[in-house]
């Protein structure tokens, strides 16, 4: 799994010109699944996610997770992270999961936040065309692998 985070003041889901989701200080993440990612990936980001010490403490350091912060997230799912533009110009998205893979996982990190956050959490709709806007915040965007794990 990948994950685009990023630290925002404001952030909101339309779909059809109606808005889904919008939230106030909080995290905007963009979730890539593939094939090879399992539950086990969920847990670990999720976990990595809500305790991730990129929100400002009293003194304007970075010391404080979206959790601590009481902070909100909005979940985007979106396949094009998983973009290979390694030949040509058109990229290619064959790592990415087909929605019979990437639903159940999609949904299981919905819990998964909601579970860690101790909150529900907004999200976007998978598959949908969504229009999403966001006021980063610093602006801190971090992008971060299952796979990976630096």
């Amino acid at each position: 799994m990948k994950v685009v985070l990023q630290r925002v003041t404001k952030a909101s889901v339309t779909i059809h010109g109606n808005v889904k989701s919008s939230i106030g200080l909080g995290l905007l993440i963009l979730l890539g699944v593939e094939d090879a990612d399992t539950e086990e990936d969920v847990e670990w980001l999720s976990s990595k996610i809500v305790n991730l010490r990129i929100f400002n403490d009293t003194e304007g350091v970075m010391n404080v997770s979206v959790k601590d912060a009481s902070g909100d997230i909005v979940l985007v799912s979106q396949f094009t992270l998983h973009a290979s533009t390694k030949k040509g110009n058109r990229p290619s998205y064959i790592k990415a999961a087909t929605p019979d893979v990437a639903i159940p996982l999609y949904e299981k990190m919905i819990t998964q936040l909601q579970k860690d956050l101790g909150k529900n959490i907004q999200t976007g709709e998978f598959g949908a065309d969504m229009k999403v806007e966001l006021l980063n915040d610093g602006p801190v965007t971090i992008v971060i692998d299952s796979k990976n794990r630096e």
